[in-house]
């Protein structure tokens, strides 16, 4: 283990990685994670092996915002399957009931709005979500049902794309952090008397990081000189560019360095920003005070330019 660490490189920096259909997140952060030969990494909240998309890797000192992206509201896309219910609520899962759909696309397509907005969300039983300390999955494998309680969770927008077959409908989906988007089809399902379970799910944004920055595993692999798999990270604030942002003068920001809550020029209400030297480095996270100070609270190593 201690060889192993000193062999490792101080990598700084997001990886936004397109994970691929099968692999668990864990199992592409490693796989990554091996080809920086990085010191430290860890993602910003999984997806299921059956997904793909966006799948953020903070290396070194961009782990101090890994919490800023589990947090961040999140955009799929995904196709619905109607008539189907699954032990899963998604494909891996044994069909538990079929029944025919009998409402028009009009009418699955009003039942959709219906769930815009704030709503209460029970997880799955096949879920990570633990119960008296024990993941529920982990229960389910073994037969076992407990009750669960209900999660409220905000769905902002639902955009019907399209409508694959009779009984596929394509969405896309801006939520906040805790949907469960098979959870979503499931409880579509019931309200139409149909049942549904989700047969796709790929995400497209986390929080101002967006899939069309993203990168495949292969890509990655393909790359022998370290320096051009460093080229693909992008600066830790960029995963942080939907709070505002304070810069400081330099006084300010030696007073900042020494842990100090300080005075700067903005206009923000109390909680999180992003804080700036005047020389455009990227500092850290900060919270504004009550005062209106602003006080340091995750800061970087060295700190980042912008």
């Amino acid at each position: 283990m201690g060889k192993r660490r000193r062999h490792c490189v101080h990598v700084d920096g997001i990886l936004l990685l397109d994970k691929a259909e099968g692999a668990t997140s864990n199992q592409a952060l490693q796989e990554v994670k091996q080809l920086f030969r990085a010191c430290k990494a860890g993602h910003t909240g999984s997806l299921d092996p059956i997904a793909t998309g966006l799948l953020p890797l903070c290396f070194g000192e961009a782990t101090k915002i890994s919490q800023f992206l589990l947090d961040a509201d999140k955009r799929y896309r995904s196709i619905f399957r109607l008539g189907q219910e699954t032990t899963t609520y998604d494909t891996e899962g044994d069909v538990v009931a079929e029944r025919p759909l009998t409402q028009s696309r009009r009418q699955v397509e009003m039942a959709i709005k219906d769930f815009i907005g704030q709503i209460d969300q029970i997880p799955p039983m096949y879920s990570a979500v633990k119960k008296n300390g024990q993941a529920l999955y982990k229960l389910a494998r073994q037969g076992v049902e407990v009750d669960r309680e209900p999660r409220r969770v905000t769905i902002f927008e639902i955009d019907v794309l399209a409508w694959p077959s009779d009984d596929e409908i394509e969405l896309e989906i801006r939520c906040s952090k805790g949907t469960y988007v098979r959870a979503l089809a499931h409880d579509l399902g019931q309200a139409l008397g149909c049942g549904a379970h989700m047969a796709a799910l790929r995400r497209l944004g986390v929080g101002s990081l967006n899939i069309t920055d993203a990168v495949t595993l292969e890509s990655v692999q393909e790359i022998d000189d370290p320096r051009g798999r460093q080229a693909l990270l992008h600066p830790i604030d960029h995963g942080l560019l939907t709070l505002p942002d304070v810069s400081l003068t330099s006084m300010a920001t030696h007073y900042l360095l020494q842990g100090q809550a300080v005075t700067a020029r903005h206009q923000y209400e109390p909680g999180w920003v992003r804080l700036y030297s005047d020389q455009q480095q990227f500092l850290g996270m900060g919270e504004v005070l009550d005062d209106g100070r602003v006080a340091p609270k995750r800061l970087m190593r060295s700190g980042q330019r912008a």
